[in-house]
């Protein structure tokens, strides 16, 4: 390598480290003898690592350094020397207090360090008394070593102390914030060969970094030396800042269905059993309100608000069919029931609450992306709470020939795969209904979504007539798995930085 381009390749941060690197090689001893910043000095590290020119090696070190109440008593002095200051005769206690205007807590500590020392004697009667000794007028004219300790240079590195610096450093770490023990990450450079050879070359300090109107205009450039610029050397990576992996996905989703004319439809997380489960056409002694499928709310257990004339309605579909040509699930319906509190365990529930609402069009489309909550075992696919994206579209003449061309279309633009079956299955609020897989390379056929047309005894109910409507719901961490390459569902959440940076992001 050519040392003399080399320092000529070199930028003024880079130039003025090298210039001490041959003395120096601490982080922080270079920010000193520099007067650069921390994060010059750190970049000019990296650049450097990266022109083979030193190597940057780290070690964790116990520091010593001056703490609040450290501070103060250099400013003004110990408090045992404040203390025997005042013993230009024998003094109560009280008397020393108002004389040195030392806290109780100082003086208790003053009279223990200095009986240690033999510097005062104590005379006990009404009131405790103390004087001066002989060893205590040599301390006062010699000085406290603690006192001489606490003046020289701090942060003091802990491995580095002869014995009588640790006897010091101990006494006044048993006292309150007089010194603090810290542990840091030390940087240090170390020369490569071409860095040894690089500190005895010249360092031209005036090399021309950039060309100006000015510098063309006045032909100063004619006789100065132009910075090299190396184009084909390695930087390192810069991580900039950018959207969670996961939260762009849901974005995309969002933007991708309101492009094709849905609306967005909300809802509660803490959801009833009447919108979660019973509005949908779900018997009460159906297995799936099992506790083990859901998260009951223990307080309060039980809503007031629901509309009182939907849930007549959905009563009358439960026990008769409501006069949809079906004679209901034939049970008594419990009403108190109904109004129980749980978390919200799919996103039909929004569904529901859309499809009695004022708000709704005929014909329309709608979309929601919501969290749900159901009791699971944690895997590589499956989290106790997940996301899911759902909706319906109500219109006279709809069929199942809709649903399956929609849901083709989640697949290939929301998973990007044409790896797909469509299976019969059963939800109790859907007839006919149909299952939605996608093969993963890793994990074969996965369930991607829950699908069919929404049965009579559920729409008639809510919406006040019947009419077809073709209805969803898509696993959407399933459906990230695909999209984003994870194979583990788990790393949709993750605060691994090294996985942060490698995702994909949409």
């Amino acid at each position: 390598m050519d040392i003399r381009k080399l320092a000529d390749s070199l930028n003024p941060v880079e130039r003025k480290v090298v210039k001490v690197l041959d003395n120096f090689s601490s982080f922080h001893d270079i920010i000193k003898v520099t007067g650069l910043k921390d994060v010059e000095v750190m970049r000019a590290f990296q650049w450097l690592q990266n022109k083979n020119i030193i190597k940057i090696r780290e070690e964790q070190k116990e520091l010593a350094n001056i703490d609040e109440n450290g501070l103060k008593y250099l400013k003004y002095g110990l408090p045992e020397r404040r203390f025997l200051e005042a013993l230009e005769k024998p003094v109560s206690i009280s008397e020393l207090a108002k004389k040195t205007g030392l806290s109780n807590e100082e003086l208790a500590v003053s009279l223990g360090v200095l009986k240690s020392k033999a510097a005062i004697e104590i005379e006990k009667g009404k009131e405790i008394v103390v004087s001066i000794t002989e060893n205590g007028r040599n301390l006062l004219r010699k000085g406290f070593i603690e006192e001489q300790f606490m003046k020289e240079e701090f942060p003091k590195e802990l491995a580095l102390l002869n014995d009588e610096e640790r006897f010091i450093l101990e006494n006044l770490k048993r006292r309150k914030k007089i010194v603090k023990i810290e542990k840091v990450r030390v940087v240090y450079s170390e020369l490569t060969g071409t860095g040894k050879k690089l500190v005895n070359e010249e360092i031209d300090e005036h090399l021309i970094e950039k060309v100006t109107p000015s510098l063309i205009k006045t032909s100063a450039w004619k006789n100065k030396k132009f910075r090299r610029f190396d184009v084909k050397i390695n930087v390192p990576s810069i991580f900039a800042g950018r959207k969670q992996h996961y939260r762009g996905f849901l974005d995309e989703v969002r933007q991708k269905f309101i492009a094709l004319g849905f609306k967005e439809m909300t809802g509660p997380i803490v959801e009833t059993d009447f919108w979660n489960m019973d509005a949908l056409f779900m018997p009460q002694f159906h297995s799936a309100r099992d506790i083990h499928q859901g998260y009951y709310i223990k307080e309060p257990k039980y809503a007031k608000d629901l509309p009182e004339n939907i849930v007549k309605n959905v009563n009358a579909s439960h026990e008769t069919g409501f006069g949809t040509g079906s004679k209901g699930w034939r049970y008594d319906f419990d009403v108190k029931r109904t109004h129980r509190h749980i978390l919200r365990t799919h996103d039909t529930s929004i569904s529901s609450r859309t499809l009695a609402s004022k708000e709704l069009k005929i014909p329309g489309k709608y979309f929601q992306i919501s969290r749900c909550f159901r009791y699971d075992v944690i895997d590589a696919t499956h989290l106790p709470d997940f996301n899911q994206v759902g909706g319906f579209v109500i219109e006279e003449g709809i069929n199942f020939g809709h649903l399956k061309a929609l849901l083709r279309l989640f697949a290939e633009e929301f998973a990007e795969t044409d790896e797909i079956r469509i299976k019969p299955s059963y939800f109790p609020f859907t007839e006919p209904s149909a299952e939605l897989q996608a093969k993963h390379p890793e994990f074969g056929w996965i369930e991607l979504a829950g699908s069919g047309i929404f049965r009579p005894e559920l729409v008639k109910p809510l919406v006040g007539k019947e009419v077809p409507v073709i209805a969803w719901g898509v696993g959407l961490d399933r459906l990230a798995m695909f999209k984003l390459g994870i194979k583990d569902i788990r790393q949709l959440f993750s605060h691994d930085l090294e996985f942060l940076r490698n995702v994909k992001v949409i």
